[in-house]
Parts: structure tokens; sequence; C-alpha cells
């Protein structure tokens, strides 16, 4: 399970505004390995988190490059998964690497190889000078990428683009009032989304995600209707919030759990500018 909010505004109102707003949290097993976000690839032009499983090393859930590449997946609830399918991580590294394809072109690629993963989401974007795109594609909805509409709000966790789940829509309209507030600086903006990342309230009754997960147990449906997912084994692993402006300056925050111990955090910051 995981849960990103975002608002993609390519032409804001002031230089004080955003073009990408971005929220996620990763949800894990607390054991799988993996290393915190860092620069890497190329010239160390890729910022992001790195997924060290067993045969699916390399593969990310979230990232951006110097370039302007960004990228974010979540898997889709499902009952049957395929042990021998593709590893979905490396649908974001393999983006974050991309010299020659747009956003749109990638996840059209992907779209063409959707039957060899488990369910997932998928979010591209290009973050240009003169024009920034931001697309999806889920391989268990409509066979073909869409493009996103600017100055949107966007939610998306473990069914399709902005399906209703409660904790979905809770968390958006949180969201939503967060990147509103003009009075917020930069700083500021950072720790309410994290936040909002952190609200732990259940969200029962909700037909919708109980009818999706219906394979799973009361208890864990219960914990995964909370946009910070906690049980003794799984849950919130990771909070990241990405803030791109209108001067092309990136800040990248992201909170991550210590040595699979849920009362131990570490939060870094990184800053650059993208590179045309």
């Amino acid at each position: 399970m995981c849960i990103i909010f975002f608002k993609f505004d390519p032409r804001p109102a002031s230089k004080n505004a955003y073009r990408l707003i971005l929220a996620a949290n990763r949800d894990e097993v607390y054991n799988r390995p993996s290393k915190a976000a860092h620069f890497w690839g190329t010239n160390g032009e890729i910022l992001s988190g790195l997924d060290q499983e067993c045969g699916k090393e390399g593969g990310s859930w979230l990232g951006i490059n110097k370039r302007g590449k960004l990228a974010a997946l979540t898997n889709y609830m499902e009952g049957n998964q395929n042990s021998d399918a593709a590893g979905r991580g490396f649908l974001v590294s393999n983006y974050l690497m991309e010299k020659d394809l747009d956003s749109y072109s990638y996840l059209k690629k992907v779209s063409t190889e959707g039957h060899l993963y488990n369910g997932f989401n998928l979010i591209t974007a290009d973050f240009k000078a003169k024009q920034d795109t931001l697309c999806y594609y889920g391989n268990r909805g409509s066979p073909e990428p869409i493009r996103l509409n600017p100055a949107g709000i966007y939610g998306l966790s473990n069914s399709l683009l902005d399906t209703p789940w409660k904790k979905l829509l809770l968390g958006k309209q949180h969201f939503t009032n967060v990147v509103n507030d003009q009075t917020l600086s930069c700083d500021g903006l950072v720790q309410e989304l994290l936040t909002v990342l952190n609200n732990e309230e259940l969200n029962l009754p909700d037909p919708i995600l109980e009818s999706h997960g219906s394979f799973y147990s009361k208890p864990l449906i219960e914990a995964l209707s909370s946009v910070f997912v906690r049980t003794p084994l799984y849950g919130t692993r990771t909070n990241t919030v990405i803030l791109i402006d209108a001067e092309e300056n990136v800040t990248f925050t992201e909170r991550t759990m210590l040595d699979s111990d849920a009362s131990k955090w570490r939060t870094s910051s990184f800053q650059f500018n993208l590179q045309d």
C-alpha cells in the first residue's frame, strides 16, 4: 500500500507558487531492504530511494532527476500475485534514466508491456522550461495512458487514480487545505504536508475499500484505511514531499524509518535546480 497526493500547476500565478507539490507515503514490510533517498546514476543526477530486495535491486517507488523527469509508483490492490512477474520498481528507475522518451511516450511503451507486471499505477512527468507534462497509466484500468489536466489536485493509492476510498478523499481534502494556504513558507509547507501524511485516523466503514480488499482480513483492512498505516510488521516506512517552484528550484524532503523500528525516524532534505 502507498498513497500520493499532488497538485500540478505548470503556470503558477506568481513566482512564489509551485509547479508541483507532491506528498507521498511508501508502505512496505519493515524489514524489506532498501536505501534511503540519495543521488545516483550518471553524474549523480537521479534522486530517489532504491529497493535492495533480492532480484529487485535498483527498482524504486518515487524519484526525480536533475533534467526534470519525475516518476512515482503504487501497487494495485489485488489478491493473486504472480511471483514470476517483472519488478514494478524498475518502471520508476528506468524512466529516471531515460534519455529519449518523454513522459507520455514512456507510458505508451509501458502500456504495451503492462501484462508482464502485477497490478500497478505509474505517474511520469517532464518539468521543462517551456512546458510541463504529467501523465498517468494503470495496468488495471484504461489501456491508454492519459495526460493530466493542469492546475489539478489528484490522489492515488492502491486502486486507479482518484478512486474514492475514504482515506484518499480525507487526505486529499487535508492536502488541498494545506496547499491553498498562501501564508506558509517553504519549510512550513513541508511540515504541514508531513502532518497530512502522518494522519493515523481510521476511515471505516468504507464499502469501496472493503470490497476491493475482500481477500484481506478485517483487522488488516482496518489498518489500511488510514493515510499512515501501522501494523506490527508492515506499514508506512517513508514520507516524501517534493516541491518544484516557478524558478526551477526543487526541494525534496524524505522522512524514513530506521532499522525496521517504528519509533526511529530520520529526515533528510535535498535542494537543487533543474537543468535544461
